[in-house]
C-alpha cells in the first residue's frame, strides 16, 4: 500500500488544507473559547459548527427547555428531548466531539452574571431573539473589549455584523435603542423559516472561526441583510455609514444595559 493511503484522515484534515487557514489556523481555534449566548435555532447551528471544527471551549449559556414548535430549526434536539422539555443546554455538543470543552449555563444572561460569563472567553456569539439582551451583549463586549457577532432572524430575513471594540463601530452605533415591541416582530409572531436561521449562524460561526484563528483583519466590515425567500441581499459598511455617530456605548462609555 503506497503511502498516500496508508495514514489515516486526521480529523481536521480537510480544514488545515485550505491554504488561508491552515495547520497554525486549527491550531489557534483549538485553544479558543467562545460563548454563545442563547441555545435556540441560531444558537444550536453555531454550537454545532463550531464544535466540528474543533473550537477549544463552548460555554451554552440559556434558561429554555425544548418545545415541539423549536424542532423545525433547532439542529441538536428531536421529538424525544422536546417531549422530555430537555434544556437547551443540554450537552449534546460533547458527543460531537469529545475534544472541545463544553460547559453549559441554565441561566439567562443578566446585568448581575453577565461579567462573569464572559470573564475568560475570547468571543461572544449572538443566539438570542431580542434586542434588550443583545444592547446588554453589547456594552458588555464593548466594556471588556471582546469581539462579538450579531445576528437575526425573523420569517426568511436576516441580518449579521460583527463587532471588534475599539476597532469598529458597535451595536449601537447602528441602532441607538431597542426598538419597541410594536416594531421589532420575533419568530413568535412572524415565523420563522430554518434555511434562514442555518444561513446566517454559517455567517456567524465563519466570522467565529476568522478571529478564533487569528484571521480577525478579515472579518466582514459590513451589516449584512439578506432575504432567502426573495434572493436579495443588501449590505452597509458600518464604519462609513457610522462615521459621525456620537455613540453612547462605544464613544462616550455609557453602559445604561449592564448597569440598569
Amino acid at each position: 500500500m503506497s503511502g498516500a493511503h496508508s495514514r489515516a484522515p486526521g480529523r481536521f484534515d480537510r480544514q488545515v488544507v485550505y491554504e488561508r487557514f491552515g495547520p497554525a489556523g486549527q491550531e489557534r481555534l483549538s485553544r479558543g473559547r467562545a460563548i454563545i449566548v442563547g441555545v435556540g435555532g441560531l444558537g444550536c447551528t453555531l454550537a454545532d459548527l463550531l464544535a466540528r471544527s474543533g473550537v477549544g471551549l463552548l460555554r451554552l449559556v440559556d434558561d429554555d427547555v425544548v418545545a415541539l414548535e423549536n424542532l423545525h430549526r433547532q439542529v441538536l434536539f428531536d421529538e424525544a428531548d422536546a417531549a422530555a422539555a430537555v434544556p437547551k443546554v443540554a450537552r449534546r455538543i460533547a458527543r460531537i466531539n469529545g475534544q472541545v470543552r463544553v460547559e453549559t449555563v441554565q441561566e439567562r444572561l443578566a446585568p448581575g452574571n453577565a461579567a462573569k460569563l464572559v470573564a475568560d472567553v475570547d468571543l461572544i456569539l449572538d443566539g438570542t431573539d431580542n434586542f434588550p439582551t443583545r444592547f446588554l451583549i453589547n456594552d458588555l463586549a464593548v466594556k471588556q473589549n471582546i469581539p462579538w457577532v450579531f445576528a437575526g432572524v425573523v420569517g426568511a430575513e436576516a441580518q449579521t455584523m460583527t463587532i471588534l471594540p475599539g476597532r469598529t463601530p458597535c451595536l449601537r452605533c447602528v441602532f441607538d435603542s431597542p426598538p419597541p415591541p410594536c416594531l421589532d416582530p420575533t419568530c413568535r409572531s412572524a415565523g420563522v423559516l430554518a434555511p434562514a436561521v442555518v444561513a446566517v449562524a454559517a455567517a456567524q460561526a465563519m466570522e467565529a472561526i476568522r478571529i478564533l484563528a487569528g484571521h480577525a483583519e478579515s472579518i466582514s466590515p459590513y451589516l449584512t441583510k439578506f432575504d432567502l425567500w426573495t434572493g436579495s441581499l443588501q449590505r452597509m459598511n458600518v464604519a462609513e455609514a457610522c462615521a459621525d455617530v456620537d455613540c453612547p456605548c462605544c464613544k462616550r462609555r455609557e453602559f445604561e444595559f449592564l448597569y440598569p
